[in-house]
Parts: structure tokens; C-alpha cells; sequence
């Protein structure tokens, strides 16, 4: 029999550690003319036609506000090539800097929403406000996904298959 992990009690608190769900993703928004990213791990699909995620965003982000009144967002997925650029976009505030310059990211435009692609990301998904009922008392924002674009994952090359 398989020697079983020795488990210690923590606060309840923490239990977001263990549960909080992946992939890291960057979301970008416009308001105002002013654009942002923050590094957010609180996501969820609800909902596959249409498509829907659901997005957990702290009141005290910047991004909050920002996204609360445009109504729409972008929902990037970096590659692990951008590790060190997505812990540094989570440890700082677009309210005193300019994230796509300081961190050299590319802000594409987005075909049916007012907010910037991150260029260096694999796939981007602009969203759109789809239900807001529940970010008053939870932060939790429902966005319907309007368009997407992304590149083959790796390794995923066109093979053709002979069939003699």
C-alpha cells in the first residue's frame, strides 16, 4: 500500500490556494482611452453556447472599475514565455503606470470589442458584459466570449494522414 501524505490543518481562508483554477490568464480593458492588464487565476466557463466565463475581480483592482464601465474585457493566455511578465503585471497597478509600455507588450486592436489584444499571447478572447448581477456582492462578472483568436498549440502542425 501507497505511503499517504501527512496532512496538516490551515485556515479556511487559504483554501483558495488549493481550489483556485488555471490557467493564469492576462485581461485587458479600455476606459476612458486608458488601457490596462491585470494577472487574474479566477475564471470559469459557465456556459458553452453562448459562450460564456465567468471572471472573479477584486473591487480594489484598478481593472475593476475600468472594466465595470466599459462593459468589456479581453481574456489573454500567455505562453510560459511571458512567467516573469505575468507575476510582474500582478505586483503592480495600471492606476500609476502604463502596463503595455512598462512591460513591452504589444496592444493590438480588437475586432468587436473597445479594448486591446495582447499581441505576444497565444489566444485572446474579447468578451463582452453578458450579466453583472452578481458584481456588487461578489466582484464575480459574467462575459460572453465574441470573438476568439489564438495560435495552434505547440506541436499541433497540420499532419496529413495517408490513408493507403
Amino acid at each position: 500500500m501507497a505511503r499517504l501524505p501527512k496532512k496538516t490543518d490551515f485556515s479556511v481562508s487559504q483554501v483558495r490556494r488549493y481550489l483556485e483554477p488555471g490557467p493564469i490568464v492576462l485581461v485587458s480593458s479600455k476606459w476612458r482611452g486608458a488601457t490596462n492588464i491585470m494577472t487574474l487565476g479566477w475564471h470559469t466557463i459557465l456556459e458553452f453556447s453562448p459562450s460564456l466565463v465567468g471572471l472573479m475581480i477584486s473591487g480594489g483592482n484598478h481593472s475593476h472599475r475600468m472594466i465595470r464601465e466599459s462593459r468589456q474585457c479581453i481574456i489573454n493566455l500567455p505562453t510560459t514565455a511571458l512567467t516573469d511578465t505575468v507575476v510582474g503585471i500582478g505586483n503592480t497597478t495600471g492606476a500609476k503606470i502604463d502596463k503595455f509600455a512598462h512591460f513591452n507588450l504589444t496592444a493590438q486592436d480588437a475586432t468587436e470589442v473597445d479594448a486591446p489584444l495582447i499581441g505576444e499571447c497565444h489566444a485572446s478572447f474579447e468578451c463582452r458584459l453578458h450579466d453583472d448581477a452578481l458584481v456588487e456582492r461578489y466582484n464575480f462578472f459574467i462575459f460572453e466570449v465574441v470573438k476568439a483568436h489564438g495560435t495552434p498549440p505547440p506541436g499541433a502542425a497540420l499532419r496529413v494522414v495517408s490513408l493507403e
